[in-house]
């Protein structure tokens, strides 16, 4: 679907998922806390118009373009993949259950050991601070690998994320890149 769903729709993706895209080996796996109900309507990862996700991606410098939501896919060329903390799409991240959160990391290590990323990339330190147990945890490399991988926070790319401006959103993307290819 590369239409804007109708309001009936995105009620109807309550609950919903949207598939990974990974692959063995992925220079970084980008993990959100969840799909919204809208990615969900459409099936496409950071769809929402007011995500920042593939702004900050093309302006910190991982795309050579701006890709679309609908380009989802093509991530994959570049080395980078897509999953979430939690599948069930709701429409804002505060509607999920810590348990979920917690449960939702126990599936995530479960994708790095079998892919094997070099770097995962979690997108909401909140998230990511229930979910791994580190309530002091901050934005960027943290202390923990996961089967090898570098675990690194970034921001939630949300419209919603007020704390964040898409200048700030690329200045910490591009730290993850710089280490990247350190």
């Amino acid at each position: 679907m590369q239409r804007k769903p109708t309001p009936e729709e995105i009620i109807a993706a309550t609950g919903k998922t949207v598939p990974d895209i990974i692959a063995p080996n992925l220079r970084v796996l980008f993990c959100g806390i969840n799909p919204s109900v809208y990615s969900a309507a459409v099936g496409h990862h950071f769809a929402r118009p007011g995500n920042r996700f593939w702004r900050s991606l093309h302006s910190a410098g991982f795309t050579n373009r701006l890709l679309s939501p609908f380009e989802d896919r093509d991530l994959l060329q570049f080395g980078y993949g897509l999953t979430n903390i939690v599948d069930r799409a709701t429409a804002r991240a505060d509607q999920l259950h810590p348990e979920e959160l917690i449960q939702g990391q126990q599936q995530l290590i479960a994708k790095v050991k079998q892919y094997q990323p070099q770097f995962l990339a979690v997108l909401g330190i909140s998230a990511y601070r229930i979910a791994f147990n580190r309530p002091k945890a901050a934005i960027g490399k943290q202390d923990e690998y996961l089967h090898g991988a570098i675990v690194w926070v970034l921001p939630n790319p949300s419209g919603l994320n007020a704390h964040y401006q898409l200048a700030d959103l690329q200045r910490v993307y591009r730290e993850l890149l710089v280490a990247i290819e350190a």
